[in-house]
């Protein structure tokens, strides 16, 4: 009989560590209890470093620098996505999504990173978790913001004042080929008289 994987400890290590997003295990006060592959590169700590540590002081919150007790004590803590779901969680509440706008300082400099925040419930042996999972989306985020589009052409000027198609600027933001068609308008003002319906007299 072959064996169950999902029975074995580093099967489900390595299936945790597989998933590119970044996953947490945390407790009700965001305190990272585990974490995936994906999250310790983006935080670039190893275990050790982070655990029992709270989210927002290993992710450079901002507000998690307002107060000498870090992440969970500003004033802002108490709108703080990331820490209400959690909480929610705790609570037995149903799995949340929800996207982020955090602000990171980190090195002297602020940097802003939108993310789409999940927490859902985790209980193992009679403790109750939350598993945290954090994408970055702020690619899509810049995509759906005001661009700088040429009137004429319709290129568009990326972050180095070079103007790009838009086929190239979005391809090389998200992973997205495109097709081409002409749409009726241009059909009509462009090949009427090649796909006219009217009989040839």
């Amino acid at each position: 009989m072959e064996k169950n994987l999902l029975d074995s400890n580093d099967f489900l290590n390595s299936l945790f560590d597989a998933i590119p997003s970044y996953l947490f295990i945390v407790d009700e006060d965001v305190r990272i209890l585990g974490r995936n592959s994906a999250a310790a590169r983006l935080l670039g700590n190893d275990g050790a470093t982070l655990h029992m540590k709270r989210g927002g002081n290993v992710l450079h919150c901002i507000h998690s620098m307002e107060t000498p007790e870090g992440c969970g004590h500003a004033p802002y803590c108490s709108q703080c996505v990331i820490r209400n779901g959690v909480n929610a969680a705790c609570r037995g509440e149903a799995i949340q999504r929800k996207s982020y706008r955090m602000i990171l300082r980190k090195g002297g400099r602020e940097s802003e990173m939108y993310m789409l925040i999940t927490t859902a419930p985790l209980v193992y042996e009679g403790e109750t978790y939350v598993l945290l999972c954090i994408e970055d989306i702020s690619e899509v985020i810049q995509l759906k913001s005001l661009l700088p589009i040429c009137a004429h052409c319709k290129k568009i000027r990326n972050d180095d004042e070079y103007w790009e198609s838009v086929e190239e600027y979005i391809s090389t933001r998200i992973d997205v080929d495109f097709s081409h068609g002409i749409c009726p308008d241009c059909m009509e003002k462009y090949y009427s008289d090649i796909f006219n319906d009217d009989p040839v007299a």
